[in-house]
């Protein structure tokens, strides 16, 4: 069973949610700004509320990235409810963690707690970039594009058909959530390495970074707009790769932890230029490739094909096919992908590509 709600979470009538015993899984993001409370706060004051889970740790403690549970945890509960922020990208841990749960209530078939998430704006917005999974992937993961252009609502949606679930699950309008209202959705920080206005414009590219060699600025104030290594060298006259809509400046930093922990990297800052468009998964390709083909330092490491999980952008960076063969693949991806979306949607504006 499947429902939409335009009504807030605590207007629902649901016996689950005011009787039932009620586990809530979320992060800061579930801050209501017109009460001046938490979400798990409705429960806590209706008596019913029996685990929260979160992070493990303090909501900005560098390489906090995971919600953990049991399925001890989840048995005997009648509701669940999700609130986190999503932020737009297929390999977005919290996300991950939300799909991982779902595959769990599955496998509990009639005795699977209701599923309740309350949507946020996505704070990349519509625009969309790369391709749907079309070889091996990461677990927990949906097949849509490297960034979807959907809500948390929306991609639940879409996961909830592909698995063919059967337990009750109820999306909360993010229209009828005052912070969706007052908020911008990175006012409250989604995650230790998300951090603020223009992260997740470059985190669809820049996540691939955690899967090399080559440090996107974990343990700096600006993660995925720095990247770099100890072993780059940023030369005058270097041929870097730039996009539109981006501007590189050779700079060092030296992470607080992470890969590089207390090591000087070189490398580049990504500044954004106003008002122009920028496609993140692009230019990250070209700058991987850039960095295998100059410096022979550089790896893939576990994990990398299987967050790209697409043969065509793998032989790629591996050097086997053109850029301009890549890019007319990346194009018709991102047209399939919003076909498939416009299934998926529960509000009026449209995903879109970059021109």
């Amino acid at each position: 069973m499947f429902s939409f709600r335009t009504t807030p979470l605590e207007e629902q009538l649901d016996k689950a949610l005011h009787e039932g015993k009620v586990g809530c899984f979320c992060t800061q993001n579930c801050w209501d700004t017109e009460k001046g409370r938490y979400m798990y706060d409705i429960f806590r004051e209706r008596g019913n509320l029996q685990v929260i889970f979160n992070p493990r740790d303090t909501e900005l403690t560098p390489l906090t990235n995971h919600i953990e549970f049991a399925k001890e945890e989840i048995e005997g509960l009648n509701a669940i409810v999700v609130e986190i922020q999503d932020v737009g990208a297929r390999y977005f841990n919290y996300t991950k963690d939300v799909f991982k749960l779902m595959d769990l209530l599955k496998t509990m078939k009639d005795d699977a707690p209701s599923l309740y998430i309350v949507d946020h704006n996505n704070p990349a917005g519509r625009i969309v970039e790369g391709s749907m999974p079309s070889s091996i992937q990461e677990a927990n993961v949906p097949k849509v594009a490297h960034r979807h252009g959907l809500t948390l609502g929306e991609l639940a949606n879409l996961y909830y058909h592909e698995i063919a679930a059967k337990f009750p699950l109820h999306i909360i309008s993010a229209l009828a959530t005052d912070s969706n209202h007052q908020l911008m959705p990175w006012t409250i920080a989604p995650a230790s390495d998300i951090p603020g206005l223009f992260t997740c414009d470059v985190y669809s590219g820049g996540g691939l970074w955690n899967n090399t060699n080559i440090t996107p600025g974990i343990g700096t104030a600006r993660p995925y707009e720095y990247f770099g290594a100890p072993y780059v060298k940023t030369a005058a006259g270097a041929d870097v790769p730039v996009a539109e809509g981006i501007m590189l400046r050779p700079c060092s930093f030296t992470p607080s932890c992470g890969r590089y922990q207390g090591q000087k990297c070189f490398g580049y800052q990504l500044m954004r230029e106003p008002g122009e468009e920028y496609h993140s998964l692009m230019h990250t390709l070209q700058l991987i490739r850039y960095f295998r083909d100059t410096f022979k330092e550089f790896a893939f490491e576990d994990g990398f094909e299987a967050k790209l999980s697409d043969p065509v952008l793998w032989d790629y960076v591996n050097g086997r096919i053109s850029w301009e063969e890549t890019r007319e693949h990346i194009k018709v991806e991102e047209q399939k992908w919003i076909r498939k979306a416009k299934k998926f949607l529960l509000y009026d504006d449209q995903p879109v590509r970059i021109k």
